[in-house]
């Protein structure tokens, strides 16, 4: 009985830590992993000249996809700027014109062309390969979808995860890289495959390393900037103490019932 109410317990903890925050990391990372192989429909956009274009105009070559809302004051940029470091990397090992990138807003109306060609030139962002695009009314939430992208509004800005896609030249969602910055491979080498038909490489450390990063940190609206989930460390603290009371419990019966023998 004992046992049993130490195991509710922890149920317990493990609720209300995923309760604490509009996304919670783990349903983000796992709604983010399901959308692999899926395919986004051609939604349609506007560039920052006011063409329009659809996601179905980049079929052909790989395709680096990143959301983000201008008016975010830390995350967003940073994850920009990183990324524009990552794409040049990538383009020295696989050619230049090999793939291109978008930055797609989900903040309608705000996020229309002017503010995205703000939001580039302010990022450093100068690239003929890389559009920075405003989704039609409605896009943003099927194409989160699509992509596995979770967020959520909150008071002064949007709860979600720092993700990039890559798509392969089918527009297939092949693979995600998570966090402000990630280890370049996690970009790199997805787009080698692609481009260069190398084989997909086993999952490493760093993808390990990225999978924990991404759910022992939250994004705080407030400060723009992630956060430690202790939450997590709660259940995972929770989780020893139900796996060290199951390891006794198993030890104790175990000498019980060498005395009786």
């Amino acid at each position: 009985m004992r046992l049993a109410a130490i195991v509710l317990a922890a149920a317990a903890l493990a609720a209300a830590g995923a309760a604490n925050g509009a996304v919670d990391p783990h349903r983000a990372l796992e709604a983010s992993r399901a959308a692999v192989g899926s395919q986004p429909a051609a939604y349609a956009f506007t560039d920052t000249n006011g063409r329009r274009v659809s996601l179905a105009d980049y079929r052909g070559k790989p395709l680096v996809v990143s959301l983000v809302y201008t008016g975010c004051s830390q995350v967003c940029p940073t994850t920009t700027r990183f990324l524009q470091r990552a794409v040049a990397e990538a383009r020295g090992a696989v050619g230049a014109d090999a793939f291109a990138v978008v930055s797609i807003g989900f903040n309608i109306p705000s996020d229309n062309p002017v503010s995205m060609k703000v939001f580039a030139r302010e990022n450093g962002i100068h690239d003929s390969r890389w559009s920075f695009l405003t989704p039609d009314a409605g896009v943003p939430e099927a194409l989160a979808k699509d992509l596995g992208f979770t967020y959520s509004p909150q008071s002064g800005g949007f709860e979600h995860l720092a993700q990039v896609t890559i798509l392969d030249a089918r527009g297939r969602v092949y693979a995600q890289a998570y966090g402000e910055s990630f280890a370049l491979p996690m970009l790199v080498g997805p787009l080698r495959e692609l481009v260069l038909g190398e084989a997909p490489a086993p999952r490493s450390a760093l993808d390990w390393l990225e999978r924990v990063r991404l759910v022992c940190t939250v994004y705080d609206p407030v400060t723009g900037t992630y956060r430690l989930d202790y939450a997590l460390f709660m259940e995972m603290a929770a989780g020893a103490i139900v796996l060290g009371a199951i390891l006794a419990f198993l030890i104790r019966e175990r000498r019980r019932a060498r005395r009786s023998a």
